[in-house]
């Protein structure tokens, strides 16, 4: 029953993917669809609407298993091309009383030994019976709640991968329609590197799809001899039962499958996996690649050759994958196609787009001796834009939406300052430092004695930083900041160069393939970044240089209610503090107050004390400074409870103890008793990390540090509640107006 009631899923979650009919696209748009459409094995049935809708002129099947199927022609030979459409992901297998997912992965058995690691602290969406798609995110250590750096809950298996969708309890879970056996996918995007590579989650399992899609847009049924079969099959990773069924049902004289070169299975198999890598042509594989290809394999290598087709062969296992059960006989006319997958079954899964199209005019050749050049069209480079010049205030969630979404590794904060500037009100008269701090005061009225106060939030996050080129077109990278470095391996980055941002991928260690490697973080060890250079003229054709900062490609999301995640809430929601509390302030405002947009601050706290350095030269350091930064939470399945106990939603937070500052007793009770006379919520605790403050305290300045709780610290799914930042900002206005 359920499986039959994800047939009406498309209509109501994915109309924006999958919008308007293939057969109007390029090859490449083909590819970006349906690598947007989520198929964890067995739960395949969206995907399965979306190429049923697509191919409608076809009057495609589907079968029971969901697989989909054209026929065209009739009669003997019977020729069958088949290609998998599903991917490993996790379906939910139980549901905590505190509203977290609990999970297990499919396929049960055989995905890539790091895909857990690779998806902890990712975003991921959770697509319920009823239509519903609900974004989440796993859950992963704070790095400043972790002795020494070191995860003590790293997510290594399914038993440590917590889904979280912003619930409080089981019951709010269950009110999304979230359910035991919904699936859950990791959220990905096709994006394209220099000379035609492509990288996305699943890439590796969707490119056959694409060609078969390609050759079916150019195919001329009248040229088609005996009856061909278009099989686009489920269940391959845990089965392959969409690949029996389909041969059972037709009994095909010959077959190609069209798929990716697999690994050896099974410990006989150690070191029996593919070798080409993207660009190496059309692929033809087997058990034993360096004998000469014979039958089928051998015509499809003649055609290539008088056609010009680059093709070469590689090892591959079988696709029938071991079962429970006997697997029907191949055909004695069989061929496996393939094109190389770099880092396969990882968020970076990568191939080159000059192979899909060979293999998409390699079918369409064999098929009916001519062929029509696939398009190929570039994708859209990722866009950057500074947010309209507000008129009046904009709400909370507007304001950090725009800030976080903006780009500014530390000392590269340009983009972070320029996007304050326009939500600041047009009043605000702001100036910019040397050290690249933005700065806007306020002056006291005449006779006011009042104290002096500064209240600073930093711009800058995490990221990396090119160190050099290799000859090969690699990017040798330098970790820049906190942070555990298992969140970014294996993932697409952005290069932010002077000419506009380049997407590349942070490539896995070697062995990353064997069972028992952990992904562990080596400080000053140098990392390599592929942005699809061959050599490095080319990358630096392509913008990069030394010195460029690259940090991971990231969106605002919503959870449920008010609770949202992105990369670098830390500290964009300081930022969106500082800007909502400008805003309600207002020119009239008299008091000896300075709001600071501190540079660098996840390299050592550089632009605030380069600030605090500057005032105290001018004999103006401020008698209290009010820290706007990060409270990392232990709000989290991960954590221990005991530090870092503040809950998401339930208030901003004073960061009385840090690694950096120690606020006096008497001004957090002070706090306190402000927040508590405004009505506004508040929580006070011990966290780790440093803030910026602790740069002014050796000018004798009072550090208040404020925050707000925050989960995930450092990772790409970060989490935050908006009315934790409202509050923020409130207790900000309140205490410009009344602190003493």
């Amino acid at each position: 029953m359920k499986q039959r009631m994800w047939q009406g899923f498309l209509a109501v979650t994915l109309a924006a993917v999958v919008a308007g009919p293939l057969w109007g696209q390029t090859l490449n748009q083909d590819l970006q669809k349906l690598v947007q459409t989520p198929a964890v094995t067995g739960y395949e049935w969206h995907l399965s609407s979306v190429l049923r809708q697509d191919m409608a002129k076809w009057k495609p099947q589907e079968d029971e298993l969901g697989d989909v199927i054209v026929a065209i022609g009739s009669g003997a030979p019977r020729r069958l091309l088949v290609t998998p459409i599903d991917e490993p992901g996790y379906v939910v297998s139980d549901i905590t009383p505190d509203g977290y997912l609990r999970v297990q992965r499919l396929p049960q058995f055989g995905a890539s030994p790091v895909f857990d690691e690779l998806s902890s602290a990712e975003p991921v969406t959770i697509f319920t019976a009823s239509g519903r798609a609900v974004t989440g995110v796993i859950a992963g250590p704070s790095i400043h709640l972790e002795e020494g750096g070191v995860p003590v809950h790293h997510v290594l298996t399914p038993e440590q991968v917590y889904v979280d969708i912003g619930a409080h309890s089981a019951a709010e879970a269950r009110s999304t329609g979230v359910d035991l056996l919904d699936p859950i996918a990791l959220d990905r995007h096709l994006y394209e590197l220099g000379t035609g590579k492509m990288t996305a989650m699943a890439v590796g399992d969707r490119f056959g799809a694409a060609a078969l899609l390609e050759m079916l847009r150019h195919i001329d049924p009248s040229k088609i001899h005996g009856t061909l079969i278009v099989a686009f099959v489920t269940q391959e990773w845990s089965g392959g039962h969409g690949l029996e069924r389909v041969m059972d049902r037709f009994h095909p004289d010959q077959m190609i499958y069209v798929g990716p070169a697999l690994p050896g299975r099974g410990p006989s198999a150690a070191g029996e996996a593919p070798t080409k890598q993207p660009g190496a042509g059309v692929l033809v594989v087997g058990t034993s690649p360096q004998a000469p290809l014979t039958g089928l394999g051998a015509e499809l290598q003649q055609l290539a050759s008088a056609h010009g087709i680059p093709l070469a062969t590689d090892h591959s296992a079988s696709p029938q994958p071991p079962g429970y059960l006997p697997k029907p006989a191949l055909p004695a006319s069989f061929a496996h196609l393939a094109i190389a997958t770099a880092w396969p079954s990882t968020p970076a899964a990568l191939i080159d787009s000059g192979d899909l199209a060979h293999l998409a005019e390699l079918l369409e050749l064999y098929l009916q001796g001519s062929f029509t050049a696939p398009v190929m069209q570039a994708l859209a480079p990722p866009r950057i834009e500074l947010p309209a010049r507000p008129k009046t205030a904009p709400p909370v969630p507007t304001i950090l939406k725009d800030l976080v979404e903006s780009y500014g590794i530390s000392s590269r904060e340009g983009p972070v300052r320029d996007a304050i500037k326009q939500l600041l009100p047009p009043w605000a008269k702001t100036e910019t430092d040397s050290a690249g701090n933005l700065i806007l005061r306020w002056t006291p009225a005449p006779g006011e004695k009042g104290p002096s106060m500064v209240f600073d939030a930093h711009m800058d996050e995490i990221g990396f930083q090119v160190k050099s080129i290799d000859d090969n077109g690699r990017l040798e990278v330098q970790w820049e900041g906190g942070g555990f470095l298992e969140y970014y391996l294996g993932h697409p980055l952005l290069v932010l160069t002077s000419q506009g941002p380049r997407q590349g991928i942070l490539e896995l260690p070697n062995g990353w393939q064997k069972n028992g490697l952990s992904l562990r973080f080596e400080r000053g060890a140098t990392y390599r970044v592929d942005v699809g250079a061959r050599t490095a003229d080319e990358a630096r054709q392509m913008g990069v240089k030394v010195g460029d900062m690259m940090t991971i490609p990231k969106t605002y999301r919503k959870l449920l209610g008010t609770i949202a995640t992105c990369r670098s809430f830390d500290d964009r929601v300081g930022d969106t503090a500082l800007i909502a509390a400008a805003w309600a302030l207002g020119p009239n405002f008299h008091g000896n107050v300075t709001f600071v947009f501190t540079t660098e601050e996840e390299l050592g706290l550089d632009g605030a004390a380069a600030f605090a350095g500057e005032l105290a030269k001018e004999d103006r350091v401020p008698q209290y400074v009010f820290a706007i930064d990060t409270f990392v939470s232990a709000d989290s399945p991960l954590e221990s409870k005991r530090f870092g106990d503040a809950l998401v939603g339930h208030g901003f937070v004073v960061r009385a103890v840090d690694n950096s500052n120690i606020v006096p007793t008497r001004d957090v009770q002070e706090m306190v008793h402000l927040a508590e006379a405004n009505k506004i919520p508040i929580q006070y605790g011990v966290t780790g990390g440093g803030n910026d403050g602790a740069a002014y305290l050796r000018y004798g300045s009072v550090d208040v540090a404020l925050g707000w709780p925050l989960r995930y610290s450092h990772s790409p799914g970060e989490i935050s509640d908006t009315r934790d930042v409202e509050g923020l900002a409130k207790i900000v206005v309140a205490a410009a107006h009344s602190w003493k």
